[in-house]
């Protein structure tokens, strides 16, 4: 079976695009047809400047969505990143392999120094290398998949160069993964910039539907949606952005097809008011079902650490495995152990 890893960053709550585009399918698809990892890479959320009680908060929160949108503990491996020391500890043999030229040319460090130059100010080293830590969750698991979207494929292509020169180097330890382009998801756009994905944000924005909003909240949100001159109701993603948005969203949540939803309707509003109803229809269960697993958090701590043993007996012996073959001594428990089992260890 294919081993698959994918994960959530705890910089802001999870929105409506995270589900449609994500979530719903990992629990759906993924969980059932893959030896699927999900993790909730917190020592990423590090990189930019944060408040400490917020990640922790956040952490536990996408946690718990991600079990409320589905995730079941005995399909899947569930766990928190930082509870697996084995990515810290295969980070920094990456970065002995990794250049620094490699580094700067990430688009994401690339735009974020960019940004904060202008302001005066400089990034967090750990920006610059956080794509190695990266690819060190990817590559301690031996997954052969990594399904990601289009701006997360270059780091996803930095694993298999780290991957492909470490072996080439050092003898073969990684498993050499590719991209895969996730089956087909909604791609959801700014309610109120149809340019713009719908991400997450520090900020309550109006054109976010957050997946714990009120329903009054996300109706509001999607009523007050930016249109498209023209009263026509057209699905045209080029010229009618804000309008395609509404009706992508709308066949995510339905099942249709947006080509054929727009033949049913003969104004904004009505367009509006319908997607409105769906997004708080398909959103109902996991709101419901986050409210029970938030009434039992012990359930949600006995899961993440089950699955973050799961995950350190996963990982272990291909970092161990990168450790010996780039020249560091093994530790003197590890070799007693050998030992005791019978095998010939040499150092």
């Amino acid at each position: 079976m294919t081993r698959v890893f994918s994960g959530v960053k705890p910089t802001g709550h999870l929105t409506l695009g995270n589900y449609l585009g994500a979530m719903r399918r990992w629990a759906a698809v993924d969980q059932h047809e893959a030896d699927a990892l999900f993790c909730v890479v917190d020592l990423h959320a590090l990189t930019v400047d944060h408040d400490p009680a917020r990640v922790r908060r956040l952490s536990r929160q996408s946690a718990t969505l991600l079990l409320a949108a589905g995730l079941d503990p005995e399909l899947c491996t569930l766990f928190v990143q930082s509870h697996v020391d084995e990515h810290a500890r295969l980070s920094y043999v990456l970065e002995c392999v990794a250049t620094d030229g490699e580094m700067r040319r990430m688009i994401q460090y690339k735009e974020k120094a960019a940004r904060e130059r202008l302001r005066g100010g400089s990034v967090r080293l750990s920006l610059l290398t956080y794509p190695v830590l990266m690819a060190a969750d990817i590559l301690a698991y031996g997954a052969g998949e990594v399904p990601v979207g289009d701006d997360q494929r270059q780091h996803v292509e930095l694993a298999r160069d780290i991957a492909v020169r470490f072996n080439q180097r050092y003898g073969h330890t990684f498993v050499v993964p590719r991209a895969t382009r996730p089956g087909v998801a909604a791609r959801v756009m700014n309610l109120q910039d149809p340019a713009s994905k719908m991400g997450k944000s520090d900020d309550v924005g109006p054109g976010i539907v957050y997946l714990l909003d009120e329903p009054d909240v996300m109706r509001k949100k999607v009523m007050r949606a930016v249109t498209d001159s023209g009263r026509e109701v057209v699905y045209d993603r080029e010229a009618r952005p804000g309008l395609a948005n509404l009706l992508e969203i709308l066949a995510a949540c339905t099942g249709g097809e947006p080509e054929a939803l727009c033949g049913a309707y003969t104004s904004y509003g009505a367009l509006k008011k319908d997607t409105a109803e769906a997004v708080v229809e398909v959103l109902r269960p996991l709101r419901e079902r986050h409210k029970e697993l938030c009434a039992d958090p012990g359930h949600v701590e006995g899961v993440l650490r089950a699955g973050a043993e799961r995950a350190r007996g996963m990982a272990r012996p291909t970092v161990d495995a990168a450790y010996r073959a780039i020249g560091l001594l093994p530790a003197v428990a590890e070799v007693e152990k050998a030992a005791g089992a019978g095998a010939v260890v040499t150092v």
